[in-house]
Formats: structure tokens, C-alpha cells, sequence
């Protein structure tokens, strides 16, 4: 790879050309961020701000529309594209980023549109920010009382079918919580590689790089980050492989298997692998993990994950969970299946992705879903654990697939899920879910991702 070059055209022009790519060519919001970043020299602030402008801007685009619309002569979806990220990138400034002087949002604005258009619609620019400036603490909403769904989808920012799904289900109040969190920059959290240090040292290791962290208040591995001077990726820390990046729902899920030294273990959707390293580091790196993935661009990031973390005990199969397995890979003690889900629980961590869901989504879902739970109960021994997890808050992937899979697989029963998980401050409410054998996390509560998992066990 060359050297990397300094930043030498405003962050504002790069985030302006990244909006571009993911509303015009289908770019994926925070891979093209990442991509583009690691183009340049460590400049933290300079990053900071792109990556905010982006996610913020493409998060918030149906609040943001709605304002444009109220002082554009034609609807923003028939304006020139990069007029349109232009107004939007820059009202999300004045709406959303309070450090940022309004006069500068204005003046850069004005010469992105002189770079990007034509002077008539560098005009326009100024002429719409400055209407937003002078009437922002004016702007009409939908009536809340008259059509609360539209209301909270326009505010909030979220499709309306996902609104009256949690209308529906958590009430005004819990929708409100919950589409607030989908809205809050994600907190990041390290998972402590226990099989190189201990939480203490990484803390040490990471204050002394300049970071600014604190332990994680609910997880005995996890130390979250709240600042930090360049990319974590840089770290002596990360380099040595003394931590993955991890939400703490995640790392509940590898806990739930419970797995001991010397057991053989299956993960049938093992991604990059985050749970399938935390299983091994759990494992004290004895026994077998047989790790199953479909995508081999993810086999190769997840070699590489298992290699920085010092894992030696995983045995990858590139393949579809449902075909055929490598050969000899019979019965195992633990079965891992974090299923292919909606994401609807990890939406504000993935800006566009609320954008690219529909509810089709969440019915083909779940009949995957399904079949993977029915050929990960194949690979159980008698006796041994079958743990199912999603990242989705939605019934049909969660509780309604287990207490199908319990109707069709008799041998199976819910375990206890709350003595695996004991460390974890759980509400009264939760602790009893969990001691039922699942669990759906939630957001609000406890400011983590959203998270479903089901322990099971075989009974014959």
C-alpha cells in the first residue's frame, strides 16, 4: 500500500462526496467511511467530523427533507443530487451539531455549491440556510396527536412501517426511548482478550496511548472507549491483540454457550469472528471450535481476527451451515447459531441501514432462520448446549422461532440462562426472562446494542 497523504481538501468536500456514493451508487455508509479515511494521515478531529457529518446526515435524512421541504419551490427528491447533500449535509449542521458557528455552515455550503453547480444554485443554497437559521426554532412538524406514527417517523427520522411496529408493541413512551437510542452516536466498547492480559492492563495500556475510557459497567471484559486520539486500529494495544471491538450485548451471547476448556464447539454463522474469538478466549484456547461462514470475504477478515487475537483452536469451514460440513466434523458439546437477522436492534451503528430494511424482510428472515436453528440442532450431542442469538428486537426471528423450533424438536428444552450470565445487572424483569432461557435486551435500558438470545438444551 503507498503512503498515505495528508488531508488537504476540507472534510466538509470529502463527507459531501461520501453522501454522494451512498445515495446514489449504494455505497454502505460506514464501510465507505472507514475506506476513505484510511487514506489519509491521522488527523483525529478531521476524522471525527467527516464520520459525523455522514452518519448524521444520512441517519437523519427524513427529518432533514422535511425541513428542506418546507423552503424549497420543488420537493428535494427532484432537486440536483449534489444540491440535495449539500442542503442536507449542512442542515443536519445547523440542527444537530451545536459547535459548529452557523455562519461557517453557511459559507462552506456556498462553496461546495460553487465547486459542485452553478452560481444560481450556490444562490439557492445560501438563500435556504439562511431561511432554516432565521425560522429553525419555528419549523412544523406532523401533528403528533393527529398522526403519531408520521409524527415520530419524521422526527425520529425512521421508516414509518418500523414506527408502528414499536408503537404498537412498546406504546408512545417505549417507541420514543427506542427510536431516540437508534439516534445516539454508539458507544464503543473493547472486549478485553483475556488470553493476553487482563482488563487492568489493557485500561493502564490504553489511558497511557491518550485514550479517555472507563470499565465496562456490565460485562467483566469490557472497557469502553469515550475518546480517544487516533483510530483504535493504531494502538500498540490493538496491534498486540489485547482487545476486539464489541458491543457488551455482543459479548453476553459467547457467555450464554458457557463453554469450557477442551469441548468441541460449533459457530454456524460465524461472520468476522467476534463471538467465535471470545469462545476460544472463554475456552482458555483448549479444546475445538468449528467455525462456519458463507462469505469468504468474512473468512478472510476473521483468519486475521483469530490470528492478531492469538486463537489457535478454530477450524474454519467457507461454506453454507445448511450444505454439507467438512468431513469428521460430527456431534459437539456447545452449538452457537447467531442468526442472519433484520438488525433492527443495531440500527444506530449502521446509519443507512434503516433505509435499506423493508418488513419483507423480517417474514424471509425468519424461515432462514428456522432452518438454520433446525440444522444447528443436527450438530448437538445429547446433553449439550444449542444457543440461537439475533441482533433484532422483532418477535417473528425471536420468541416465535424458538417456540416453533420447540414444537418441532421435542428433544429440546430452555435453560437457564441467567446463571451463565450472572455477572450482568439485569432488571427484575429481565433476571426472570433469563432464568426462563431468554431474553431480548433492551437498548434504552441499557444504552448496549439490542440483542436476542435463547439457550437451549438437548434432552435425548
Amino acid at each position: 500500500m503507498g503512503a498515505k497523504t495528508r488531508y488537504h481538501r476540507d472534510p466538509r468536500e470529502v463527507a459531501l462526496n461520501l453522501l454522494y456514493r451512498v445515495e446514489h451508487k449504494g455505497a454502505y455508509a460506514n464501510l465507505a467511511v472507514d475506506r476513505e479515511l484510511d487514506r489519509y494521515e491521522d488527523n483525529g478531529s478531521q476524522h471525527a467530523l467527516v464520520t459525523e457529518l455522514v452518519n448524521g446526515t444520512v441517519r437523519m435524512r427524513k427529518h432533514l427533507d422535511w425541513v428542506l421541504n418546507l423552503f424549497l419551490s420543488k420537493p428535494i427528491q427532484n432537486q440536483n443530487p449534489w444540491l440535495r447533500e449539500i442542503l442536507r449535509m449542512s442542515v443536519y449542521q445547523l440542527l444537530f451539531m451545536d459547535n459548529v458557528p452557523e455562519y461557517a455552515v453557511v459559507n462552506e455550503a456556498v462553496g461546495l455549491a460553487g465547486r459542485k453547480l452553478d452560481r444560481g444554485l450556490s444562490a439557492v443554497v445560501n438563500g435556504v440556510l439562511r431561511n432554516v437559521i432565521r425560522n429553525r426554532g419555528e419549523i412544523p412538524y406532523p401533528d403528533m396527536y393527529q398522526n403519531p406514527v408520521e409524527y415520530l417517523s419524521v422526527y425520529y427520522s425512521h421508516p414509518e412501517w418500523m414506527v408502528a411496529r414499536w408503537v404498537e408493541r412498546y406504546g408512545l413512551e417505549g417507541a420514543c426511548q427506542l427510536l431516540e437510542h437508534n439516534n445516539v452516536r454508539p458507544r464503543v466498547a473493547l472486549r478485553t482478550n483475556l488470553l493476553k492480559v487482563d482488563r487492568e492492563e489493557l485500561f493502564r495500556s490504553l489511558t497511557d496511548e491518550g485514550c479517555r475510557c472507563a470499565l465496562s459497567r456490565l460485562t467483566p471484559w469490557g472497557v469502553w472507549v469515550e475518546e480517544t486520539g487516533k483510530p483504535l486500529r493504531k494502538l500498540h494495544s490493538y496491534r498486540e491483540g489485547w482487545f476486539y471491538v464489541q458491543d457488551d450485548a455482543s459479548m453476553l451471547v459467547s457467555a450464554a454457550c458457557a463453554p469450557e476448556a477442551g469441548q468441541v464447539v460449533y459457530d454456524l454463522a460465524a461472520g468476522v469472528g467476534g463471538k467465535t474469538s471470545h469462545l476460544a478466549e472463554l475456552m482458555g484456547n483448549q479444546g475445538i471450535i468449528r467455525a462456519v461462514e458463507i462469505l469468504p470475504k468474512k473468512v478472510e477478515i476473521l483468519k486475521e481476527n483469530i490470528r492478531r487475537l492469538g486463537v489457535t483452536i478454530v477450524d474454519i469451514w467457507t461454506g453454507d451451515a445448511l450444505g454439507p460440513l467438512a468431513p469428521g466434523w460430527g456431534e459437539g458439546d456447545v452449538v452457537l447459531l447467531d442468526a442472519p437477522c433484520s438488525g433492527l436492534g443495531v440500527l444506530r451503528r449502521r446509519s443507512d441501514a434503516r433505509w435499506r430494511k423493508s418488513e419483507k424482510d423480517i417474514t424471509v428472515l425468519s424461515e432462514l432462520q428456522k432452518r438454520l436453528l433446525k440444522r444447528g440442532a443436527q450438530l448437538v450431542r445429547p446433553g449439550g448446549v444449542l444457543v440461537y442469538s439475533t441482533c433484532t428486537l422483532e418477535p417473528e426471528e425471536n420468541e416465535e422461532v424458538i417456540d416453533w423450533f420447540l414444537e418441532v424438536e421435542t428433544g429440546f428444552v430452555l435453560d437457564d440462562l441467567s446463571q451463565p450470565l450472572r455477572f450482568f445487572p439485569f432488571s427484575p424483569e429481565d433476571a426472570k426472562a433469563a432464568s426462563r432461557g431468554m431474553l431480548v435486551l433492551s437498548p434504552p435500558r441499557y444504552g448496549t446494542d439490542g440483542m436476542f438470545i435463547a439457550r437451549l438444551r438437548r434432552t435425548r
